[in-house]
């Protein structure tokens, strides 16, 4: 199948390159950003691409606007920010063929109401990526974790396997992006959405790496649990049926910190020391709507929501430090 990545950010530039490099398919990027368009058309549309902060290598990517594409793929894979996907599917929207999938894989929820409104339900797909990735800079990706590391899990928003998700996970495969099938398609959504609740938000408002949390002797108990509960809390009396138990997440959350990802900057924090809005409303404050909808409260989940936004505010008095920035990526 033919792939067009929307959004040529972190995970738009790892997905997108993997397919093309290790899957051999034909990939094209879409970026809505202009200065990152331009930047990468700066470098004779080259994107630098490393592992580890090693192997620096320039790799040829075929990128456009939304308003200059003219391809026809078989699946629009959308990775950008939750604030963003509005306009940029409002740019392609004369683009889009009936036959066409749309791959939702992005942070946080709200977005797949969005895509409802261009493609039917029989032509979603809602996905999540435990696939640590850094953007050092427009046009610039690092890959964290050997080779093949992470995994991705996906579903139908009918919940019906289908040839096109068949095609899909032998593709993923391929390109090592460990891909695995869900019937649960709120369930999978929500699995990432509730680790970036405690993750992404506590991390970046400590300016931390996900490994350094646990510092704290408490973190799991103390921090991440109540917040794991009222989530759970919310999504049961919405009806929603998750893929782990309560103690699977907290679990999660542990592993994920201690041995598969220590020294990652999620992407919140990423967002938040190059000051840009970050995604809180799309994962913590989501989970309180979603709470105060179905009769119960998560005062944690709105409390944090409203933390994170303080330091937003209080980056015009206190400027974060960049530990994205060359002098401190070698930092543990």
């Amino acid at each position: 199948m033919k792939y067009t990545v929307v959004g040529a950010g972190a995970m738009g530039l790892r997905y997108g390159l993997l397919l093309q490099e290790k899957a051999g398919l034909d990939v094209e990027f879409i970026e809505p950003t202009a200065a990152s368009l331009e930047k990468i058309h700066s470098q004779n549309d080259q994107v630098w691409q490393s592992r580890d902060q090693k192997d620096r290598h320039q790799v040829p990517v075929k990128i456009f606007s939304p308003e200059e594409y003219e391809g026809e793929p078989d699946v629009w894979i959308f990775f950008m920010k939750q604030m963003q996907l509005a306009d940029t599917l409002k740019r392609l929207a004369p683009k889009f063929k009936k036959h066409q999938t749309a791959l939702g894989a992005m942070n946080g929820m709200g977005h797949i109401e969005k895509l409802q409104e261009y493609f039917d339900d029989e032509h979603i797909i809602g996905g999540t990526a435990m696939i640590a990735t850094i953007l050092n800079d427009y046009g610039d990706v690092d890959f964290m974790g050997k080779e093949g590391a992470g995994s991705s899990v996906y579903a139908n928003l009918t919940e019906q396997r289908s040839a096109v998700m068949d095609q899909l996970q032998e593709d993923f495969q391929a390109a090592n992006l460990n891909p695995s099938y869900s019937d649960n398609f709120m369930g999978t959504l929500l699995t990432k959405v509730f680790f970036n609740a405690v993750e992404n938000s506590i991390a970046t408002m400590f300016q931390s790496r996900m490994g350094q949390l646990m510092a704290y002797d408490n973190f799991l108990e103390g921090i991440a649990r109540p917040l794991i509960n009222e989530a759970y809390d919310a999504a049961e009396a919405a009806g929603i049926t998750l893929l782990e138990s309560r103690d699977d997440m907290v679990a999660q959350v542990d592993y994920v910190s201690r041995v598969a990802n220590p020294l990652h900057f999620p992407s919140m924090y990423q967002d938040f020391v190059k000051g840009r809005p970050t995604e809180v409303d799309y994962i913590n404050g989501w989970i309180a709507d979603l709470a105060e909808k179905n009769g119960v409260q998560a005062p944690n989940q709105r409390f944090v929501t409203n933390l994170v936004h303080l330091a937003e505010e209080m980056r015009q008095y206190n400027p974060p430090v960049n530990k994205l920035a060359p002098e401190y990526r070698n930092a543990q």
